[in-house]
């Protein structure tokens, strides 16, 4: 019938795309077969009809194809219909031929269920390097898009005898064209003006497109899922990622799970993300193909059909992966964080943890109590109760606000600075699961990367692939600040264990698993370089790609101050574990300073004390300290946030400066315009005692602090 045949012609055109090949013709055909009477079982005998005018024959714009209007057609058939029915009564009742027209009436093009149907699509092979690479919504197919124009110029590129022509007319066009406003933009608005992209109007939805870049920069939330190991961050993530409810044996989180002893434990060990997209009105895009039911949607096909989206960050728990949770924490970029609660349980020390990372970031929460189902109230209650006793203490300092109905998402929208949501959830029964749907799509964008397309680009390498078969060397990361045209102009990756930076090309982007040639602020991307083998081997997670020539460092001066703890000490020589955004690597303190905490109006129980040995800061303490990278150097810059510990969080801090090296020529002496070789032999000899005792110093540290 006509919907099998339009699905299936659907799915051999996204092969041919997939392909490099789009579809230039699509014909439906119906009324060749007819029914020639019965058999012995009474079941109908159908035979091929001889009468050729009977047959029906529609041509139909292909979905994911070139047509010659030059425009994208929607998927569904019956608006197509109803435009050929439409000017075959004009034409009939111009002609005054009513028989032909009641005719036509009682054998028009059926779209229903039953109707037996032929589809003929002709097929054509394109030039892949003039396929217009930018991603599209579903929005954007069916309302017509450049990708439509750039098929048809790869369509046309194929014959070689169009190609002049073709280039003659647009050059002709383009000089006779008057020098006005793009087309598709009102010259009145003030987002032409200014030459800006307008924003987008819910009231005139239908007229403007969802473009995936924006869906996936300035409508994309970044949610950091976090809890104790039994808290079932992962079955949450499954649940809502593909639509269906857990079975309690785990069934829902192993189809979110990277590797098998993930699978065979239940434990998660690395982070992972998920996308749950969203349509305008805020239902959520279920997770399951349409087509073939048993198959989960890709990352590509969410993206397209959403409106916003939510992506889910999914952290180990167990303590065992506490360095893995927080280099998750600091490289995310979370606008908000899930902090989960096995509601069978009190509040463990793990929650403790999790709770005060986020809130040292500055992060707001979201408490969410899973298995409620089957948990008896008096549990529920101990663990609301201990748990809200955490967020009121002075280190948090949220007020918890349960959450019942949708009035009360509505309240807490907008302040979780000063509050902290609480919802109960079962994944097996789905008791709560819309209520937190409806607070994830109601959740306001909190960083907004958008607004640092203007700075100069800077893509944060979280993985490396090094050797992808057909590609080359790949990076995943996150775009935090610009934007990069694909193979426009040359780019720094690094830097590298000498401090230098790999001069190289983009050769392709992908953002969602999309192809793509632009990428923005605020987008997790992957970049494909053009590097040799022995360039492949000098990348590694914590680098950063510029376009404009960059420095390492290996010392920087950063403003901490202290959490509260138990046996925190902190001197100089002092040794910890530094996370800065997607840098983590061990560091000395090597120069420690008090800040002035009257000016704060802080009490003297926050001052860094002094003994014999020097300065020595306790928990509460705020200073200026002089770190050194132990192993290699690192970009940083001024304003990026840092985290330090040793085994457990000890402090935070900012970045404030990175210290200038002295120039070699400042090693020398001179006098009357000439180097006087005896004081500076002198210089150079305390110089190399100074450095000598510097590593004998390095020494003694490693071997007391260890590696």
């Amino acid at each position: 019938d006509y919907p099998s045949i339009s699905e299936s012609a659907w799915i051999l055109e996204s092969i041919a795309r997939s392909l490099n090949s789009v579809v230039l013709e699509r014909k439906m055909i119906q009324n060749e077969i007819v029914v020639a009477g019965q058999d012995k079982d009474h079941k109908d005998v159908l035979r091929v009809t001889e009468d050729r005018g009977e047959v029906i024959v529609v041509e139909e714009p292909p979905v994911l194809g070139y047509h010659s209007h030059g425009r994208m057609s929607g998927y569904a058939g019956e608006g197509r219909t109803a435009d050929e029915d439409a000017k075959e009564e004009k034409l009939g009742s111009e002609h005054g031929d009513g028989d032909e027209t009641e005719k036509k009436s009682k054998t028009k093009f059926c779209t229903e269920e039953g109707s037996y149907t032929r589809c003929e699509l002709l097929i054509q092979r394109v030039e892949t390097h003039l396929l217009d690479p930018s991603p599209l919504s579903l929005s954007s197919m069916s309302r017509g898009s450049s990708f439509g124009e750039g098929v048809d110029g790869a369509a046309a590129a194929t014959d070689l005898a169009n190609l002049s022509l073709k280039e003659k007319k647009e050059d002709e066009r383009t000089a006779a064209a008057p020098r006005t406003a793009p087309h598709r933009k009102d010259p009145a608005s003030p987002a032409a003006k200014n030459g800006k992209k307008a924003a987008y109007d819910p009231a005139h939805a239908d007229d403007q497109p969802v473009s995936v870049e924006e869906t996936l920069s300035s409508r994309n939330i970044r949610v950091a899922v976090v809890g104790n190991v039994d808290a079932g961050k992962s079955t949450l993530i499954g649940t809502l990622t593909t639509s269906f409810l857990d079975d309690g044996r785990g069934s829902a989180r192993t189809s979110i799970m990277k590797h098998r002893h993930e699978i065979e434990s239940g434990r998660t060990s690395t982070s992972s993300t998920h996308l749950l997209g969203f349509r305008q009105g805020g239902e959520a895009i279920a997770g399951r193909d349409k087509v073939r039911s048993n198959k989960m949607k890709s990352e590509d096909e969410i993206a397209r059909a959403s409106f916003r989206i939510v992506t889910l960050m999914d952290l180990a728990g167990h303590e065992k992966y506490l360095k893995t949770t927080i280099h998750g924490v600091s490289s995310g970029m979370a606008d908000y964080g899930l902090i989960l609660v096995n509601s069978r349980h009190p509040p463990t020390h793990m929650t403790q943890h999790h709770l005060n990372l986020c809130c040292s970031y500055g992060i707001p929460v979201v408490v969410v109590f899973t298995k409620v189902d089957g948990c008896p109230d008096h549990a529920l209650a101990t663990s609301k109760k201990e748990l809200a006793k955490l967020l009121k203490s002075p280190d948090i300092g949220r007020r918890p606000f349960a959450i019942k109905t949708e009035a009360d998402v509505a309240t807490c929208a907008g302040k979780l600075q000063h509050l902290a949501p609480m919802i109960d959830i079962s994944c097996v029964t789905g008791e709560g699961l819309p209520l937190l749907r409806k607070l994830l799509f109601g959740l306001p964008k909190r960083r907004r990367h958008e607004k640092k397309v203007n700075r100069p680009f800077e893509f944060l390498v979280e993985d490396v692939f090094s050797n992808v078969p057909g590609v080359g060397s790949v990076v995943s990361g996150f775009v935090n600040a610009g934007e990069l045209d694909v193979g426009a102009s040359q780019v720094y990756v690094g830097p590298t264990d000498d401090g230098t930076f790999l001069k190289t090309v983009a050769k392709s982007a992908h953002i969602a698993r999309i192809n793509t040639s632009h990428i923005t602020a605020g987008q997790s991307a992957t970049l494909a370089f053009s590097l040799n083998k022995e360039m492949r081997k000098k990348l590694r997670r914590g680098m950063v790609v510029m376009r404009d020539p960059p420095a390492s460092t290996r010392q920087f001066d950063a403003e901490i101050c202290v959490l509260k703890g138990e046996g925190t000490t902190i001197r100089e020589s002092y040794q910890a574990y530094v996370h800065i955004l997607n840098v983590r690597q061990t560091a000395f303190a090597r120069n420690i300073e008090i800040v002035n905490n009257n000016a704060l109006g802080l009490p003297p129980s926050h001052g860094a004390k002094h003994d014999a040995e020097g300065i020595v800061l306790r928990p509460g303490s705020r200073a200026k300290v002089r770190f050194e990278f132990a192993k290699r150097p690192e970009y940083i810059r001024p304003g990026m946030r840092m985290l330090f510990r040793d085994g457990r969080v000890r402090g935070v801090g900012i970045i404030t400066g990175i210290p200038t090296i002295a120039a070699a020529g400042e090693l020398f002496e001179y006098r009357n315009g000439r180097v006087d070789f005896e004081k500076s032999a002198a210089q150079l000899f305390m110089t190399l005692i100074v450095s000598r005792a510097f590593v004998v110093g390095r020494e003694q540290d490693m071997m007391k602090y260890g590696n």
